[in-house]
């Protein structure tokens, strides 16, 4: 599909977006949690000043880190340092709060949780990995008596087996809710019968798109495209013989378009495509070698040769319109009168 890549990564900004804004929320109730803890708890002195450092520094890594650009673009990459600094932090608390006795040694949750719901399964493992060796660092003084012993790894194993647990069925949970949220928006912006994009999914891809055309006075064509008898064919061959043909149209046109170019269905028999950084004499071409692919292959049905051919109106920016909707009405004109001087042709929207 036209345009699909470009469209893919602008969602996955967008949930990027979402994820850091609840990283962000995460990072502060860890802080405020801690916080808590050493207002109420009132560990000792000396703990506390350690605490206090441990505070000072992570919120400052939050801060620099999130808040004043110092990492500006969102990437999954930075999540995961994100979830590498918290497990630092909340090792360096349980530390001076009792170790695996803390009644803080389940913030390592936050992470895990994090990690599964945003990072998929790589990162979680990797995470986890790190929460174990954190765990035998924390669990005996002196980690080289007993290490390798099967009552201490199944000391560990038992300790470990609740957040191992809840990273297994947090991370299945994602990639089933990812999968069902992909599959629902593609069903949602895609046409059934062609595969290409519909109106919906058009409209969100296209006027990105001619967004950016505009804020960088770049040129953009628009192809209004009608097939010219597709009426006639459902009337002699009935209507899944229309269907083969509006899937045959959609094939020609997409083998004529760029990968940039946006295709959609739309509606009835007519097509329509944006052509970023496609001035009119290039899109010109376009709609003339779009023109030919269709005349040159006609649908066989049941043993008939169909033929078939495509009337198109042509209308670009910045010379017929600043709008996508004044395109689309100019080029709908145009494709209008093609089909008045007899179908089969290429029309450019004039006044």
């Amino acid at each position: 599909m036209r345009a699909q890549s470009a469209d893919v990564l602008s969602v996955e900004e967008e949930e990027l977006r979402g994820i850091s804004r609840t990283v962000a929320e995460i990072e502060w109730l860890l802080l405020i949690l801690v916080l808590l803890y050493q207002a109420f708890d009132g560990p000792p002195a000396a703990d506390q000043a350690a605490i206090s450092a441990g505070l000072f520094f992570y919120g400052a890594f939050v801060l620099s880190f999130r808040y004043t650009n110092f990492y500006k673009p969102e990437s999954r990459w930075k999540i995961a340092i994100e979830t590498f600094a918290m497990v630092l932090f909340i090792t360096w608390v349980l530390w001076f709060t009792g170790k695996l006795a803390s009644p803080l040694l389940n913030t390592y949750l936050l992470v895990i949780i994090t990690c599964a719901l945003t990072l998929g399964k790589l990162t979680t493992m990797f995470e986890m990995a790190l929460i174990t060796a954190c765990f035998v660092l924390l669990g005996d003084d002196s980690p080289t008596r007993g290490l390798f012993s099967l009552a201490y790894v199944g000391g560990l194993v038992t300790q470990l087996a609740p957040m191992l647990l809840v990273a297994y069925i947090t991370t299945m949970f994602s990639a089933d809710i990812r999968f069902g949220l992909n599959r629902a928006r593609l069903l949602s912006e895609t046409d059934h019968l062609t595969g290409i994009y519909n109106m919906r999914g058009f409209a969100i891809v296209a006027g990105r798109l001619f967004d950016q055309a505009l804020r960088y006075n770049r040129p953009v064509s628009l192809l209004m495209i009608d097939s010219d008898n597709l009426k006639a064919v459902n009337d002699r061959n009935g209507h899944e013989a229309g269907n083969c043909l509006l899937k045959l149209v959609a094939k020609c046109i997409e083998t004529e378009l760029r990968h940039t170019d946006v295709l959609a269905r739309y509606g009835g028999d007519e097509f329509v495509a944006l052509l970023p950084e496609a001035p009119a004499a290039r899109a010109l071409e376009v709609a003339q070698r779009i023109s030919q692919a269709v005349a040159a292959a006609p649908l066989e049905f049941e043993g008939k040769r169909i033929e078939t051919s495509v009337s198109i109106g042509l209308a670009s920016y910045p010379d017929d319109g600043r709008s996508i909707d004044a395109l689309q009405v100019r080029a709908d004109r145009a494709m209008y009168q093609a089909k008045e001087q007899g179908r089969n042709r290429v029309v450019k929207f004039s006044v």
